[in-house]
């Protein structure tokens, strides 16, 4: 809860290794919680190579195509980070592309409040749209079976893309969790491949179009069996309610916004009564909202930390806590004339010695 220790300890560590070796401090990562966000720091210095890696080679494409351009990294906040900054939290980019399509969803649609399933090769992911951005995950989150608690947006992923692999197994059809992925060009049954693709399934069922590409022949998904067919249909629409109804946190049906590649693999006759939505929009240019929620981020700080109120009242914890948040959004890129204050939550913790809060603050503001 008190950071004081921590920089002083960094402070010391730098003077001898000096600016080279990457340190990273976990009060600056994580929220409270010891092993988690220990776990987390050390994520975070085990991938600050690999993000100075990928900035430099995305900085070096630029120079050689002569494109003057600024670098942003995304984060999985939905919003976007400056070169310099990624290098030093690479652990805020994980997750980042769902939250791109979410965001995306959002600005295809004007909808700042909104379910969001996003599908696409290989998976379903479904994410809530709030106040205009993708919902952060509340609890402790696992990282390759190691549990952290740095910032990540709440999702619910299932195997269940246009590239998944469709079988029949002890006489019951499933979908995924494996997939051929961007091999479907050459592997699906309508490409003239021999593995069933939930996208085949799709084309043979007739709710489905892939034009513009000459290697697809519909014709050849005919060979399916038609109850087999419609079985895979059924899992497909059933996969994705429970996607919605895993990501929903009330009764109440809300709207879906559906976006990916493989939204295709979803049948349109199924929109207007798909369980746990008031009704399913796929809006123009649906395939591209990773991209143009990417576009069209802004720039963003977030702090999440206990503030003890027993020197300080709570209207300058939080005026501290606004100023924090404006200040690393200012530092990952944001222009400092237009931040403004995006989201604020906070929780009063009775059982501590002093009075104390645990403050979350979000600012955000468009690229400088």
């Amino acid at each position: 809860m008190r950071n004081d220790q921590e920089v002083e300890a960094a402070e010391t560590l730098r003077g001898v290794v000096g600016d080279e070796i990457p340190v990273s401090l976990s009060h600056e990562i994580g929220i409270i919680g010891l092993v988690e966000r220990e776990n987390a720091a050390i994520l975070n210095s085990a991938t600050v190579e690999v993000a100075k890696a990928a900035a430099r080679a995305l900085e070096e494409a630029l120079e050689r195509r002569a494109i003057r351009a600024k670098l942003f990294f995304s984060q999985n906040d939905g919003t976007l980070m400056s070169v310099g900054y990624a290098k030093r939290y690479p652990v805020l980019t994980i997750l980042s592309g769902p939250t791109n399509s979410i965001r995306g969803a959002g600005f295809l649609t004007g909808l700042n409040e909104t379910v969001v399933v996003d599908i696409g090769g290989t998976t379903t992911l479904a994410g809530i749209l709030v106040k205009g951005f993708p919902r952060q995950s509340s609890s402790a989150v696992e990282v390759g079976g190691v549990r952290t608690n740095f910032r990540m947006p709440d999702l619910v992923s299932m195997g269940n893309g246009g590239g998944s692999v469709v079988r029949k197994v002890d006489g019951l059809v499933t979908i995924g969790p494996d997939s051929v992925g961007y091999n479907i060009v050459t592997k699906g049954i309508a490409w003239g491949g021999s593995t069933v693709t939930a996208t085949d399934v799709a084309l043979a069922d007739g709710y489905a179009e892939i034009s513009g590409d000459p290697r697809v022949d519909v014709s050849r998904t005919k060979k399916l069996e038609k109850e087999f067919v419609k079985s895979a249909v059924s899992k497909i629409v059933e996969n994705v309610e429970k996607s919605i109804d895993m990501i929903k946190t009330s009764r109440e049906s809300m709207p879906v916004v559906l976006v990916g590649g493989g939204g295709i693999i979803l049948p349109g006759s199924h929109y207007d009564k798909l369980k746990g939505s008031a009704r399913v929009i796929r809006p123009p240019n649906f395939q591209f909202a990773n991209a143009i929620g990417a576009a069209i981020s802004q720039v963003s700080g977030e702090i999440d930390r206990v503030f003890s109120l027993e020197h300080q009242s709570r209207d300058e914890a939080m005026k501290q806590a606004k100023q924090m948040a404006s200040d690393k959004a200012i530092q990952a890129g944001a222009d400092p004339e237009r931040v403004q204050i995006v989201d604020i939550d906070e929780v009063f913790l009775a059982y501590l010695p002093s009075n104390a809060a645990r403050i979350r603050v979000k600012a955000a503001g468009p690229l400088k």
